[in-house]
């Protein structure tokens, strides 16, 4: 008996810390919102980083419109998720969510970061 209870409570328990930073007032998006939202936008942020998320599927992300670019490939997921394999190997998945009007970031360790803009992608 005390087996059978083990892999919910784990599931429930990866779920949750993938989800951390989301509050009540939070709206998940699915796929197709999500790539509505972001598919060949550039998305700024308060601190002028910005990530781009263009057409053919390449991500590109840049701290400063001069500093160096971590480039990879993205792909969107149905519970909100936007997943990054970067060239240099390392991957991560991040969280878009609505808040009102405005478009959150959340990463996978709970942190929050709103979207200052979302623009077209020049390609």
């Amino acid at each position: 008996m005390k087996r059978a209870l083990v892999f919910p409570l784990l599931v429930a328990a990866n779920s949750t810390l993938a989800q951390d930073g989301l509050r009540e007032s939070d709206m998940k998006l699915d796929m197709a919102a999500l790539t509505a939202l972001l598919s060949g936008q550039v998305v700024e942020f308060f601190d002028g980083s910005k990530s781009s998320y263009l057409n053919d599927s390449r991500y590109e992300y840049t701290y400063t419109d001069d500093g160096p670019i971590w480039a990879g490939a993205y792909r969107m997921e149905d519970n909100s998720a936007v997943c990054v394999d970067f060239d240099n190997g390392s991957a991560r998945c991040d969280f878009f969510v609505k808040d009102g009007a405005r478009v959150i970031l959340i990463t996978s360790d709970g942190l929050r970061f709103p979207v200052r803009n979302i623009t077209v992608a020049k390609e």
